[in-house]
């Protein structure tokens, strides 16, 4: 078999990016909807004839995807043919899809009859009917409701379209023509990347070719291990939670333990919340390497190592341990919609137990919550327009080489913000404000990023606002080293009003003429106390608007005055109230900086309670979990408000028992467990 050398085999993978990146480019500028020209929710990857993804873009569309296993799908047609096309968005048919809104594609590349690999790619449909608009929402319970699915099946077949398909499609979604639209742009990507493969093979040689795609996949595979190797070997234990794991729910708790081996990595999520009756569950079939639960290792290998070759190689190193019955691997009917908020808390807790092993590189914890915003309206002639306006997120978190980015930080940064003049041309509402939020960073010697509001207005009678992925009202994002944690989201309807409401995590919201809603993005976390900050750092935010003076005072110990019409530090003051903050500063000790809410959850659901909790609920039906779940925390409020709560675990068996008590279905269940002393 030939062997390329490594100068050679970087070569042939800057080729291979560049055919990606040709078909990414196709989309962009073919695409209907806002959602894939403009805030780029898309893949583009060369996969091998097994399905392992070889080459996706590196300026184009999510970073999610780069070790994306297309082999389940890949191997439910052995009839391919040139010219066919093949598609799915159904997250139970492989668990390549993984919510209905994704269309996932791929096609088969032939070279003298012959598969040599194939492309394919994804993108998000703005809507694919379904109970809401958009698909998506918390309040889904069943993916029945998330809108029309396809198991694999041909959308071209030999070079002819399937137009009953698509007929199909148009009858079952809320924007067609977006959609047809949208598909027939996703058809015509692959077709640039068939080309594209095929210019490959006439410059390398189908041998070459062939056996270049191999040595990619090892090569990254080598330069990951290499990078886990300079990694302390020790288990670290991280938890991160969403707001709310229903409407109104209790906060949705993801568990990792994290191994480090020799250069290899195992994820251990068994300690996460079972399966949820709403759409927050992440469809992975248990599969140990799912690309999704392995997003937040892609980025600390591409941090620690930006040269690695971004491709399914690099996720040999790691596998996970998900459950059945679990948030991270649930069983049908179970809704998936809003997979993608949990998958983001999943990457703040990779990057939690991180920042244990390498404490001297990770930064503190991004955002991590993007809110994605559709508006379903009419015009002033009666048409129905329906649109993705934008993601409102925040920045990243501080590090030691300095502050976290603006806006659009770390995990979130891939989606790109639409334009206010497009927002404003394509549909009918008018944006009243887009900038940064002042005093949203975690503060620290290097604060976190700020967040993004915007403020916009409608003017149609039953407007619907679908606000996906709102999180991050309750749990700011952790700062580290004495850094603070980032100041929570918030969701307002006719803010500054005596009809001002706060929708907190609300994610559908009916509007009428001349409404007005504001999203504040939250802010990434600080790293470093904030009284160690330069001071020059801090007049510099007060002037751009970044951090108020309030904060600056308060929080920093700087204290500014005017002098001739321009803010100066007073430096006796700022000497002054700086010794007062570090004389205070009752969590220097600390190196995670959760904020004042995580913290009073965790007081009273410790680590121990939450393991008790789930020897308890892992030995009941996976249709009982979630319910008893919330009833042990509704009771454990109770028992701790009327000071019933000991510490220690055994108040949740002694709470456990009184439901099986209640529920005399669970008793033969829970024989087992351990009785309350």
């Amino acid at each position: 078999m030939m062997t390329f050398e490594k100068s050679e085999l970087q070569i042939f993978a800057n080729y291979c990016v560049a055919a990606a990146e040709s078909m990414a480019y196709t989309l962009v500028r073919t695409a209907h909807s806002t959602f894939v020209k403009e805030t780029e929710d898309f893949s583009c990857a060369l996969t091998s004839v097994t399905g392992q993804t070889f080459a996706s873009p590196r300026t184009f569309g999510a970073t999610w995807y780069v070790g994306l296993d297309y082999g389940p799908v890949v191997a439910a047609f052995d009839n391919y043919r040139p010219g066919d096309v093949c598609m799915t968005n159904d997250p139970y048919s492989g668990y390549v899809a993984t919510h209905t809104p994704d269309v996932v594609m791929w096609k088969p590349v032939f070279h003298e009859g012959e598969i040599i690999c194939f492309v394919g790619g994804h993108i998000h449909n703005t809507d694919m009917g379904g109970a809401v608009p958009a698909s998506l929402s918390r309040s889904l319970t069943e993916i029945h409701q998330e809108g029309v699915r396809f198991p694999p099946t041909k959308v071209v077949e030999a070079g002819q379209l399937n137009e009953t398909l698509l007929d199909w499609i148009m009858r079952n979604v809320r924007a067609p023509d977006q959609n047809i639209g949208d598909l027939k742009a996703q058809i015509a990507c692959l077709m640039t990347g068939e080309r594209r493969v095929l210019e490959i093979v006439e410059r390398f040689g189908i041998d070459a070719f062939k056996a270049g795609i191999g040595q990619l996949l090892d090569y990254s595979e080598t330069q990951a291990r290499a990078v886990a190797r300079t990694i302390p070997n020790g288990t670290y234990r991280f938890s991160e939670y969403a707001d709310e794991d229903a409407v109104d729910g209790k906060p949705m708790r993801i568990a990792l333990a994290l191994t480090v081996a020799d250069g290899l990595l195992h994820f251990d999520f068994s300690g996460s919340d079972p399966q949820l009756t709403s759409s927050l569950n992440v469809p992975t079939g248990g599969h140990p390497r799912h690309a999704l639960l392995l997003v937040g290792l892609n980025y600390v290998l591409y941090a620690l190592n930006p040269d690695i070759l971004l491709n399914a190689g690099m996720l040999r190193i790691a596998t996970c341990d998900m459950p059945l019955g679990s948030v991270l691997n649930p069983v049908p009917p179970a809704a998936v919609g809003m997979r993608s908020l949990t998958c983001v808390v999943v990457q703040a807790a990779v990057f939690g137990a991180f920042a244990q092993a390498l404490p001297e590189l990770m930064p503190a914890c991004p955002a991590s919550s993007v809110c994605l915003v559709n508006v379903k309206t009419t015009d002033a002639q009666g048409r129905t327009i329906m649109a993705s306006i934008g993601p409102v997120g925040g920045g990243a978190g501080g590090a030691a080489a300095g502050d976290g980015s603006d806006a659009s930080g770390a995990n979130m940064a891939f989606l790109r913000n639409t334009p206010v003049e497009i927002n404003e041309a394509e549909v009918p509402v008018r944006i009243r404000e887009y900038r940064l939020v002042a005093d949203s960073g975690g503060a620290g010697m290097h604060r976190g990023g700020l967040g993004v509001v915007m403020e916009f207005q409608v003017f149609a009678p039953n407007s619907l606002v679908t606000a996906r992925n709102r999180d991050r009202t309750i749990f700011g994002s952790w700062g580290i080293r004495g850094g603070h944690a980032g100041r929570t989201s918030r969701f307002l309807r006719n803010p500054g009003t005596d009809r001002e409401e706060d929708l907190g995590n609300t994610d559908l919201v009916t509007c009428s003429p001349g409404d007005i809603i504001r999203l504040e993005g939250n802010g990434g976390g600080g790293f470093g106390a904030p009284y160690t900050r330069p001071i020059d750092a801090v007049l510099q935010d007060v002037r751009r608007g970044y951090v108020s003076r309030e904060a600056a005072s308060s929080v920093y110990g700087v204290e500014l005055h005017e002098n001739g019409g321009e803010i100066v530090p007073d430096t006796q003051a700022t000497d002054t109230a700086r010794a007062a903050l570090l004389s205070a500063d009752a969590s220097a000790d600390n190196f995670f900086g959760y904020g004042a809410n995580r913290n009073a959850h965790e007081a009273v659901w410790t680590p121990e309670r939450y393991a008790a909790l789930h020897r308890c609920l892992d030995a009941v039906a996976i249709d009982w979990r979630f319910f008893l779940k919330h009833q042990m925390f509704d009771r454990m409020s109770a028992a701790t408000c009327a000071g019933l709560a000991p510490a220690g675990e055994g108040v949740v068996y002694e709470l456990f028992d009184g439901l099986v008590s209640a529920f005399p279905a669970l008793k033969a269940q829970c024989a087992s467990l351990p009785k309350a002393a």
